[in-house]
């Protein structure tokens, strides 16, 4: 459930989600959005998504009791805290290994959400991330271990000096944790309900990264993971853990109510 949040409140500042950055058609990617309200958190940092952040709407940034909230008018949206990562060891894979294992990824038709901006296959290159991972090893059928993919950051996701913006290492380690909790069936019926990020180092535009995820635990409708982002010299750039809630396949698609 939401914090309980006292007033009055200051509003700070306004984020602004462009439709580009999409999950499902009518929201944020969640890792994105995360990680837009992370930027106002020194540090490793969780944020908490508690309604879809919708789309080409200025929503309030308020410093609430040692938080950072995003408000849609009074509607609280998501929460972000100082937060502590539990660092998952999985080795970097090579990049044909990365390759190899995107190549086992369950089918197009099978994503419920194809236009999403990190994972969607509809896509275009250049447009979403289109990092879609599968079983690092042929033989892990069920997706119980290692996941990976590749993923080269694009230009227009760094700054001037040509280091990727941190909301786009947020997005990229979101849906692989998604991956990591499905099966070659496809996706579950899931949204983003967490996410805890440790950045290292933001890699550079055009660098060769990697990407893993890996299954961690489930409770009922809860499915946690782990993600690290590693860059073209093998080393970790970042790492994230992931809390997934599942729901109604119609709630994970945003449509609107009967």
């Amino acid at each position: 459930m939401p914090p309980e949040v006292p007033r009055p409140a200051v509003t700070t500042d306004t984020i602004d989600i462009a439709s580009r950055f999409r999950g499902p058609p009518g929201s944020a990617n969640g890792g994105y959005a995360c990680g837009r309200l992370a930027a106002y958190i020194d540090g490793p940092a969780e944020v908490s998504l508690w309604k879809p952040p919708p789309l080409e709407h200025p929503l309030q940034v308020r410093r609430e009791n040692g938080a950072v909230n995003l408000y849609d008018g009074e509607l609280l949206i998501g929460t972000a805290v100082t937060g502590k990562v539990r660092i998952a060891q999985m080795a970097a894979p090579t990049r044909t290994q990365a390759r190899a294992a995107a190549e086992r990824t369950f089918a197009a038709g099978q994503h419920p959400l194809p236009s999403c901006f990190v994972c969607g296959p509809h896509r275009r290159h250049g447009d979403g991330l289109r990092i879609h991972p599968g079983p690092l090893h042929a033989d892990d059928l069920d997706w119980q271990g290692v996941l990976a993919a590749p993923w080269t950051p694009e230009a227009d996701l760094a700054d001037a000096s040509g280091t990727v913006l941190p909301e786009f290492v947020w997005a990229a380690l979101d849906c692989p944790t998604a991956y990591a909790v499905s099966s070659s069936e496809g996706m579950l019926s899931i949204l983003l309900g967490r996410q805890t990020l440790q950045i290292d180092r933001l890699p550079a535009a055009g660098e060769s990264c990697i990407v893993t995820a890996r299954r961690f635990a489930r409770e009922g409708r809860k499915f946690s993971a782990d993600a690290c982002l590693f860059g073209a010299d093998g080393q970790a750039l970042a790492h994230c853990n992931a809390l997934w809630i599942e729901v109604d396949p119609a709630v994970q698609r945003g449509d609107p109510e009967p």
